[in-house]
């Protein structure tokens, strides 16, 4: 692949040319040069392909924590070849995917069947292992096994860890090997049965709530086994104004703590559901507007380390019920970012977003940053501002997305990666 981009502004929080328009050469995948537009040192080389870019925007391809491709087991929601279509129309060239599936990916043969799978796939699907035997809270998981099979982290997805003596143990046994736990705090003992964040909504609704404080006491409760156990730590999904302040505080201890958001958590807030549309049925639970304001406010000033997608598809079956029966979950791969956009305070700026949901999620994974420098990769994805569209499809295998049918003001045109460039019809 050869290929010169010109007139581009890029947008890169980690790039000497951020805020600039410039052009690029690119060959066999690599970043060769970049030079200012206006100083026309770069022409189009003999061979090459050249794009030009007039009021494009040109970041880092993004990179997801926290997706479930279902499979295997439940191909029917979403296969690992479909979940990538998705990832490719939202910019996204590497998703880390949850142990979600059935039989759990527990064991080091299971990790093996994804990463045994990404080398064919169109972007980089990286497995995440279970934290225990079954995702099942009794006993912990072959951890090391799973990472020398290519396991980035360790995590029972949607299911909490109550057993406070097995999570300190597992924070002890990966200090030995730099192993990462990811926890969604959610204390089922206060939150079991919940239908969606308790509060006035709530009460309005009739439904029963799942409280605040299920979330923090949760990490209240590993935040004190981190500092005994001198390890690190992941919470997913962060979504109480509560869960912003106690992580703040970790930070300044100087705890080794890392979180993330999911986009539904940062667009909608809990008067979403008084339509009792079950597409916004999610866990954790969207919030009030006072936790959605704190949550942005944690991106502003870095709490909050990066943005996911939370992608997870439902099929029909699991949606078009009564609402207390409805399964959670939302498909959000392919709008996360054209999403974000239209929700976001002015106190974030696009560059923070990028940071998010680029360089912040591959520093976690412990990856290689794919920042717009000579020599660097070409991980990128290229997308116009101010064009607006309506959104026809979840991009996903199931269709379980409120926003369908809604208009967006940014438009993702392609993606590079691998040496591939996928236009984005």
């Amino acid at each position: 692949m050869k290929l010169r981009l010109s007139q581009v502004l890029i947008c890169d929080p980690a790039s000497g040319f951020n805020g600039k328009v410039c052009d690029l050469l690119l060959q066999e995948g690599i970043i060769q040069s970049i030079e200012l537009s206006e100083s026309g040192k770069i022409k189009t080389p003999k061979g090459y392909k050249e794009l030009s870019l007039i009021g494009k925007v040109l970041s880092p391809a993004f990179a997801d924590l926290r997706a479930d491709f279902s499979d295997p087991g439940f191909e029917y929601n979403e296969t690992i070849e479909t979940g990538c279509v998705a990832a490719l129309k939202g910019g996204f060239t590497t998703v880390a995917i949850l142990p979600s599936t059935q039989p759990p990916r527990d064991n080091k043969s299971a990790v093996a069947y994804v990463t045994g799978k990404s080398a064919q796939l169109p972007i980089q699907v990286l497995p995440y292992g279970t934290a225990t035997h079954g995702r099942e809270g009794k006993e912990m998981a072959e951890l090391y096994d799973m990472k020398l099979a290519g396991a980035v982290g360790f995590t029972d997805g949607n299911n909490a860890i109550g057993n406070a003596g097995l999570v300190l143990r597992i924070l002890q046994y990966n200090k030995i090997f730099n192993g990462l736990l990811l926890v969604l705090a959610n204390d089922q003992n206060l939150s079991d049965n919940g239908q969606m964040h308790e509060g006035k909504v709530s009460t309005l609704l009739g439904l029963k709530g799942m409280p605040a404080i299920a979330e923090e006491t949760f990490i209240s409760r590993d935040l004190e086994l981190l500092k005994y156990a001198e390890g690190k730590i992941h919470f997913s999904c962060i979504s109480t104004k509560g869960a912003v302040e106690l992580i703040r505080k970790a930070k300044r201890q100087g705890l080794q703590v890392t979180c993330d958001v999911a986009m539904a958590n940062l667009c909608f807030t809990d008067e979403a559901l008084t339509s009792y549309d079950s597409n916004y049925k999610v866990l954790p639970p969207l919030r009030g507007k006072q936790d959605q304001k704190a949550l942005w406010e944690g991106i502003a000033d870095g709490t909050i380390d990066a943005i996911c997608s939370n992608h997870q598809p439902q099929r029909i079956e699991n949606k078009a019920v009564e609402f207390e029966y409805a399964y959670h979950g939302m498909a959000t791969l392919t709008h996360t970012f054209q999403l974000l956009l239209e929700t976001k305070p002015t106190t974030v700026s696009l560059m923070q977003l990028v940071n998010a949901l680029s360089h912040q999620p591959r520093k976690i994974l412990q990856l290689d940053s794919h920042k717009i420098e000579v020599g660097e990769k070409a991980d990128l994805v290229c997308y116009q501002l101010n064009t607006r569209h309506q959104i026809s499809s979840s991009g996903s295998k199931s269709a379980n997305s409120p926003s369908l049918g809604k208009e967006v003001t940014t438009k993702i045109e392609w993606v590079i990666h691998s040496q591939q460039l996928h236009i984005i019809a």
